[in-house]
């Protein structure tokens, strides 16, 4: 037993125990040894509607999900260099798992439900970013849903605790789908994102680093080249128009090598 109350392998054996009618659906066969038990307590709880878990369950994962935390690399907003200057802010950027990254609040790109990726495993970052924070996170965004009475719309932006990861804070945007071509509305509507996000960031109390994901990029089918062109465009006019703003670091976080050049490119 280490110094926390439970081990991992105690608390994913208890979760999994709690959690066995949903656990079934997605075996095929019984998991076979630590990490595929991981695996398959992880794709659950990705399935799970919000508010399922009890707060002792809560609080078990909360152990769980913290203790995978303090052997991860997490990598400082200080580690990283400064690429350009945008008014007052400094702007980096950083190839990497965004739920590795200790900025005061990190950008979700999230879908119009608010709640998460319910496909168990998805690569999407919707899924890593709620994995890694805990179900905590799924329960505030379907609090929000709940007290707006709809979906999210395109290019709004909402705020939650960070919970379990190296961030303070969660920023959700939804941003829009390309199908064919981009058009201007399309364009309008991904700057919209992060200009909201900045403002909602700035407007909170202790957030004065952000770190951006490559909105829309995914799933959503924006294009890389225009939308890392848009959202360049965004955060420069945003902080050269809020020239006292509490931001002083944005990020821009890319997970693809194809990203990463095209950010240095538009940053240069």
């Amino acid at each position: 037993m280490s110094q926390h109350q439970h081990t991992a392998q105690y608390i994913t054996d208890q979760l999994l125990t709690a959690l066995q009618p949903y656990a079934q659906k997605l075996m095929s066969k019984p998991p076979q040894g630590e990490l595929q038990k991981r695996q398959l307590l992880r794709a659950t709880l990705n399935t799970l509607p919000p508010f399922t878990l009890s707060e002792q369950e809560t609080a078990l994962l909360d152990d769980l999900l913290q203790q995978e935390l303090a052997v991860k690399s997490v990598t400082t907003i200080d580690a990283l260099p400064t690429l350009v200057r945008f008014g007052k802010a400094d702007v980096k950027l950083w190839q990497g798992d965004i739920t590795r990254l200790a900025a005061d609040a990190i950008v979700n790109a999230a879908n119009k439900e608010l709640q998460g990726c319910f496909q168990p495993l998805h690569s999407c970052i919707d899924n890593a970013i709620h994995s890694a924070s805990g179900v905590r996170l799924r329960d505030d965004c379907a609090v929000i849903i709940k007290a707006q009475g709809q979906f999210e719309e395109t290019a709004k932006a909402k705020i939650t605790s960070g919970y379990n990861l190296p961030c303070q804070y969660v920023l959700h945007t939804v941003g829009p789908i390309v199908q064919g071509n981009v058009t201007g509305e399309h364009q309008k509507l991904l700057q919209l994102c992060y200009e909201n996000c900045l403002a909602l960031a700035d407007q909170t109390l202790g957030i004065n680093s952000i770190a951006f994901c490559c909105i829309s990029t995914g799933v959503f089918g924006y294009p890389q080249k225009p939308a890392a062109q848009a959202a360049v465009r965004a955060v420069q006019q945003w902080l050269l128009n809020n020239p006292n703003s509490n931001i002083d670091t944005v990020i821009f976080n890319t997970f693809k090598p194809e990203d990463t050049r095209l950010y240095q490119q538009f940053l240069q």
